[in-house]
């Protein structure tokens, strides 16, 4: 089994940090070499979600943190859905997780996405991801109690970037909840078990109305060589050519919108 980052993780192995983990001190490296190697000295099963998670804690004799554990694997010729909505080649799996970090890597959106690698734990292949701390609440919670973030800018920026990304990976059942708001207001967007599509469309174009320019600059330069290399090991045959499809869609679409309506109304 490939383990993420194998080449590079070594180094960081033997770093040794004082006291408790501190997530602004961990590099993605150091976090993927605890969540790979770090002795699990608790468990407890998830009460959110229908994937059957665990939420473990991880001690590599340096650094002890939390981490989400998913082995779901499913996959259906036919889904029924809630709605009476049918769902053709349903996949329900933890691979989507690794995959959705690795993507975000190459977007530069490392930090909205939580490091994610594959690992076996009690007899069963998954996703160890780490756990988001200091989360103060969900985007569904959020609009619910009409809190308000401090900073209108810097939370529609993220916000953008979020439609994006969700557009770009297609994920059939992304909801709000799915989105964390943590205590210094940064946002992080979880659990992708139901993404990455095969299909050459968009779910929703019309939530794309503004765009980073770093984030549609990196979207242009993806390509089916570096996508290969990241995300192949976790997705099906077709899945990158879906993506593709799709970054090529949004692309086009905000190239319109720009003629449209001018550069600097579109991108910031």
């Amino acid at each position: 089994m490939e383990h993420f980052f194998i080449s590079t993780l070594l180094p960081f192995l033997a770093l040794v940090v004082s006291g408790s983990a501190d997530e602004a001190a961990l590099t993605d490296e150091r976090k993927a070499a605890l969540l790979l190697s770090g002795r699990v000295v608790n468990a407890r099963q998830v009460g959110k979600g229908v994937t059957e998670s665990w939420r473990v804690t991880l001690d590599d004799g340096n650094v002890e943190h939390d981490a989400h554990f998913q082995s779901v694997d499913v996959h259906e010729v036919k889904k029924q859905l809630g709605g009476g909505r049918i769902e053709v080649d349903f996949v329900d799996s933890y691979r989507y997780n690794i995959a959705a970090y690795r993507l975000a890597r190459l977007l530069d959106l490392d930090d909205m996405v939580p490091v994610s690698v594959e690992r076996v734990w009690r007899g069963q292949t998954g996703a160890m991801t780490w756990w988001v701390d200091d989360v103060r609440m969900d985007e569904n919670e959020m609009i619910e109690k009409g809190i308000e973030a401090p900073s209108t800018k810097a939370w529609s920026d993220a916000i953008y970037k979020v439609r994006v990304f969700n557009q770009l990976v297609y994920d059939t059942d992304r909801n709000r909840s799915n989105v964390l708001v943590t205590d210094d207001w940064r946002v992080w967007m979880i659990d992708f078990t139901r993404a990455f599509r095969r299909w050459d469309h968009l779910r929703s174009a019309e939530e794309l109305r503004h765009c980073s320019r770093v984030l549609f600059g990196n979207l242009k330069a993806l390509d089916g060589e570096s996508l290969e290399a990241e995300l192949g090991p976790y997705l099906r045959d077709g899945e990158i050519d879906g993506l593709l499809a799709r970054r090529d869609l949004i692309v086009q679409h905000f190239e319109e919108l720009a003629r449209e309506n001018g550069e600097e109304n579109v991108f910031y």
